[in-house]
């Protein structure tokens, strides 16, 4: 064979290698892409159930499962699950591992606990070729929901709580010691008609009204505790032995904030009990079902600092004592208020002589400006002392007398006419029971509390001279940094007319005050500057400007003198020789309503020593007559008699 025959066969051989390569390369691409196409089915299979964890439902068709159902699936993630709480969850998986027909993954889960606690773990997950497609295989020997559970087991995530802070009194001691309460239960699983009734007698309830609640419990089929009453444990022990002898009759022992006694300024400290659905709603994942915190007052203004923050503790139903994870709570702080407790006491004694008529009494510091006392009547409900809108009556002539001396308008020793009445505008007004003083000079006018000589003198004063009165004296402007929600101060907007400065130049017309507010402008004029009330010092309250403004002394002396003259010869000559020395005041009927007469309310407003106070008894006659009498026994009380 020449050269020309071996190269040609050397070609024929190489073509015959080129073409069996090829061949080759094309197996080997095509068993690479189905290698690949493995993979992301895999793969998919893995993410559609991590989505599926996700959303908490397991039946989309697009996710298989292999040796078991959606159904199934989704019944034993609920049941393992649904002690962890409603809060979202988080599920990422990392890149399949695929060996042959065996996938394996790692999903990263994350709940949001109660209060928004994150709570992080890694299971392992499995997907297995069924056929031509992909599906999930659980394991069938533990929990596919985390890595320690059992099968039948469930996650159980449970709030927890440090120690709560108290109230302070303005010694640093405790108002709201923690001690224990018993919250008297029906349970209407073994609980019987003739028990609950017998039930009614021991807690004093109406006859019928316990049996109607487990006759409604029973017919809608709940087996929810009736709640009843709460006792503190001496009111408890009373009634035990009663207790005991009735089926189905419980009371589970708890822990809470307890006052000295339960109507001990109870509107101002508030209430803690059982959080409401309402609330839970409101508190942005700080409550959850179950909890227990401040829900009025001081205990519910300042939950968040006396309650801490929560902790949250997961466990497994079959190990309750070994946590899977766990957030410790923060515990609260202490609250430090200005309150007196015998400053409260005395005022709360005084209170009692009003009886079931709505009533307050508050009390200022004159050196600091600290409120010491808020009492209202009924002693549980609605702070009347801190809250409440009233118009002043003729205790506002201390704001109005302020603003005629300082204005030059009178003086005094000025003579000024008090006839029955008089007319402004076309508009009648008159003295309380059509009284008449001749011409008295202003000092008669003020102690006995001339209404048509303020109305006279109304005349003389801008538009805006009673509010700026009002103003000076520290009436307004503080509400919002007393530390007290819905606190109110006094609203005293400037006048729009001859009769609306007239009716409000006797604190009536548009003139609205809290009897705290009056208080405070009592303590004002005894210090001779005005200063900001304070209820809460620690934390500060935000805001709170608490600095002296100095009041134009000259006339802040001569107020003190007509304030003295009230009592010694005026509308409140009740509290002459009243324990712990001079009173000085304002008695005020504040006239309210469309009736005719209309119906009034009695004020007395003043200062002893140092200690301001303003007196309210709705629908009483007149300050003199109401008012003042209460004020006396405030003062006698605290000078102990």
């Amino acid at each position: 064979m020449g050269p020309m025959r071996k190269r040609t066969v050397v070609g024929g051989i190489t073509v015959a290698v080129l073409v069996a390569g090829a061949a080759g390369a094309g197996l080997w691409w095509r068993h690479t892409e189905q290698e690949k196409e493995a993979d992301r089915a895999a793969q998919s299979e893995v993410s559609a159930f991590a989505q599926a964890w996700q959303k908490r439902s397991f039946t989309d068709p697009a996710l298989r499962f292999s040796g078991s159902t959606a159904a199934a699936v989704g019944t034993s993630f609920t049941t393992a699950t649904n002690g962890l709480g409603s809060g979202p969850v988080s599920v990422t998986a990392t890149p399949t591992r695929r060996t042959g027909d065996s996938a394996k993954s790692t999903l990263h889960v994350t709940w949001s606990l109660a209060g928004g606690v994150p709570w992080s773990y890694d299971v392992p997950v499995t997907s297995r070729r069924v056929g031509d497609s992909w599906a999930i295989a659980l394991s069938t020997s533990t929990s596919p929901w985390h890595p320690k559970l059992g099968t039948a087991d469930k996650l159980v995530a449970t709030r927890t709580w440090g120690d709560r802070g108290t109230l302070l009194d303005r010694d640093g001691k405790a108002l709201t010691p923690i001690g224990k309460v018993y919250p008297v239960q029906i349970d209407p699983a073994r609980a019987t008609a003739a028990t609950v009734r017998e039930l009614e007698k021991v807690v004093d309830e109406p006859a019928g009204s316990l049996v109607a609640k487990l006759a409604a419990a029973t017919k809608a089929g709940s087996k929810a505790p009736i709640a009843v009453i709460t006792y503190r444990q001496a009111d408890f022990d009373q009634r035990k032995t009663a207790l005991d002898a009735l089926k189905g009759v419980i009371y589970p022992a708890r822990e809470q904030p307890l006052a000295k006694s339960r109507t001990f300024a109870q509107p101002l400290l508030g209430s803690f009990g059982a959080v409401s659905a309402e609330l839970i709603a409101k508190s942005k994942g700080r409550y959850a079902a179950g909890d227990y915190a401040g829900i009025s007052g001081l205990q519910g203004q300042y939950d968040a600092v006396l309650g801490g923050t929560a902790g949250v503790q997961v466990t497994s139903s079959a190990a309750p004592d070994t946590p899977l994870f766990a957030k410790d709570a923060v515990a609260g702080k202490d609250v430090s208020t200005t309150l007196s407790p015998s400053v409260q006491d005395a005022a709360e004694k005084a209170l009692k002589g009003t009886g079931s008529v709505p009533s307050a009494l508050v009390a200022v510091d004159v050196k600091t400006g600290d409120v010491l006392a808020s009492a209202d009547s009924p002693a549980l409900g609605f702070d009347r002392a801190l809250t409440g809108h009233y118009p002043p009556g003729s205790a506002f002539k201390i704001a109005t007398t302020y603003a005629l001396l300082t204005a030059g308008k009178v003086t005094p020793s000025t003579p000024v006419t008090c006839p029955k009445n008089v007319v402004v505008d076309g508009r009648s007004y008159k003295n309380f029971e059509g009284e008449s003083l001749g011409t008295p000079d202003f000092t008669t006018d003020f102690a006995h509390s001339c209404n048509t000589a303020f109305v006279q003198l109304s005349t003389k004063l801008a538009d805006d001279d009673l509010a700026k009165a009002a103003d000076a004296l520290g009436m307004t402007g503080w509400a919002k940094t007393l530390g007290l929600p819905n606190a109110f101060d006094a609203s005293v907007p400037a006048n729009n007319g001859k009769t609306d400065k007239a009716s409000a130049s006797i604190g009536q017309g548009r003139n609205v005050t809290s009897p705290l507010a009056l208080a405070v402008l009592a303590a004002n004029v005894a210090r001779g500057s005005a200063i900001a009330p304070a209820m809460v010092t620690d934390p500060a309250v935000a805001g709170a400007d608490r600095a002296p403004k100095p009041l134009d002394a000259k006339v802040v002396g001569q107020l003190r003198t007509l304030m003295g003259e009230v009592v010694s010869q005026g509308t409140a000559t009740v509290l002459k020789g009243t324990p712990g020395g001079t009173v000085r005041g304002k008695t005020g009927t504040a006239e309210f309503g469309a009736k005719n007469p209309p119906e009034t309310h009695a004020w007395f407003v003043g200062y002893q020593g140092d200690i301001a106070f303003a007196v309210l008894v709705e629908n009483g006659k007149s300050g003199g007559s109401v008012a003042a009498p209460i004020a006396k026994d405030f003062l006698t009380a605290l000078a102990g008699g």
